[in-house]
């Protein structure tokens, strides 16, 4: 998944922060694999396969000291408490305190590059999020803490952006999994061990986006090496490719085929055309390719049209790295509760345990009913509830991006299918499961 910098010759020196982390450790792992020199800058050294450096991302000076001594050209700025801990104060710090702190140690220390993490959960207050691109406002509230934090620490690391030689840009991925996840992996597992995974809230018409999290790391090293001023030629280049429509993402999927005048089935008819045979053989053969590439479609409405690309002020143009957010995901948008399904049916083949109970489906204001319900029962007794009226609202809500933007400015792809991340991630996880049984 490694990408070749664009940007200039010389490669950079990473500081990975929060290398020992999910995402962290995966971006590492990433840039070793393609050569790169990369150090680590966090709480607790998991592995030691590069230089560490231990310490709070909220003391500005620590981060200083590890910037100086790692010689670091790039910030990849993953730390993050996980989100659900019920602790306003430590995302506030981490996410806010400590993305201010980099900010400041990457200008002080003339650092040019910064690249954080972000989520797209910034933009999410439980209504429905459906096919939504960069454009879409801020948040008056926030769903919860860990994303209001988030949202603060993006808008400061947007508004860097040019101080002090620093160029710097968010990315906001949905919903990401793979292997070293210990949240949504083991919060399905918990339900499966429970034999509660029969039990769904909500019908499933809600579509959801997944990122997995090599695609993830893709993003960031694109954006990574991209990031800096971009020059009218490539703005102009940009451009003229807005002119042709993008393939579609086949991870996982087989390939789509638009019909088209030269090249479609022939369908009934009453006298054929003059080239049917011709027509036919071109659909018939997997390898045609039109003479002409299919133009891209737009409306007023659309983030690249004219209209829009000449209403944005030279720091708003959407055609650069520099300064701006972009929506992460595998681009294969799925009903909810597909994905769970998935990965139980994973558990039941590996465990050999599977839940042969009738599936129940509740009813979103059922769940919301009995959400409420668990949430007083568990503040009477003093216990963390285990089902909460945000997980009903998370489940029931469409949440999915257009990823358009991230692949025509940082040349995104999905490497990594929806099927095939989530057999490398339940893999890993059963694996993990039966050394804990043998240890």
């Amino acid at each position: 998944m490694a990408s070749t910098p664009t940007t200039s010759a010389k490669k950079d020196v990473y500081l990975v922060i929060g290398g020992s982390g999910f995402l962290g450790r995966h971006v590492v792992e990433a840039l070793l694999a393609r050569g790169d020199s990369v150090s680590v800058f966090d709480l607790v050294q998991r592995h030691h396969d590069v230089p560490f450096y231990s310490g709070d991302i909220s003391e500005e000076e620590l981060v200083s000291d590890a910037l100086r001594k790692s010689g670091a050209t790039c910030i990849i700025h993953t730390a993050s408490p996980m989100h659900g801990l019920d602790d306003p104060a430590l995302y506030w710090k981490v996410n806010v305190d400590g993305t201010q702190a980099v900010i400041n140690a990457a200008i002080a220390n003339g650092v040019p590059k910064l690249v954080y993490t972000s989520s797209a959960g910034v933009v999410f207050d439980g209504h429905d999020l459906i096919d939504v691109d960069e454009r879409i406002p801020p948040l008056e509230k926030a769903m919860d803490p860990y994303n209001e934090s988030k949202a603060k620490a993006e808008e400061l690391v947007l508004a860097a952006n040019g101080k002090g030689g620093l160029c710097t840009v968010a990315l906001r991925p949905a919903g990401i999994f793979g292997p070293g996840d210990h949240q949504f992996l083991a919060g399905l597992f918990q339900a499966w061990q429970r034999g509660q995974s029969h039990i769904q809230v909500g019908d499933n018409t809600n579509i959801f986006d997944w990122t997995y999290v090599g695609n993830c790391v893709h993003a960031h090293l694109l954006a990574a090496d991209k990031l800096g001023p971009t020059s009218p030629e490539e703005i102009e280049r940009l451009k003229e490719s807005l002119k042709i429509a993008l393939p579609s993402i086949e991870c996982t999927t087989q390939r789509h085929r638009v019909p088209t005048s030269r090249c479609r089935p022939l369908g009934p008819y009453v006298t054929p055309p003059p080239n049917a045979d011709e027509i036919l053989a071109n659909w018939n053969n997997p390898n045609y390719e039109p003479p002409m590439p299919r133009p891209a479609i737009r409306s007023k409405f659309d983030q690249f049209s004219d209209a829009a690309l000449a209403r944005a002020t030279p720091e708003e143009l959407p055609l650069q790295v520099a300064g701006q957010v972009f929506f992460i995901t595998n681009g294969e948008p799925t009903g909810f509760w597909d994905m769970p399904r998935v990965v139980y049916r994973f558990f039941d083949e590996h465990f050999q345990k599977p839940n042969t109970k009738r599936r129940w489906v509740l009813p979103r204001e059922l769940g919301f009913m009995l959400a409420s319900a668990a949430e007083w029962w568990a503040w009477l007794i003093g216990k963390e509830p285990g089902f909460t009226r945000y997980r009903v609202t998370y489940t029931c809500a469409w949440r999915c991006f257009n990823i358009e933007k991230a692949r025509r400015v940082l040349g995104y792809e999905p490497q990594v299918g929806l099927e095939e991340g989530i057999r490398r991630t339940v893999e890993w996880w059963t694996a993990e499961q039966k050394k804990a049984e043998k240890a």
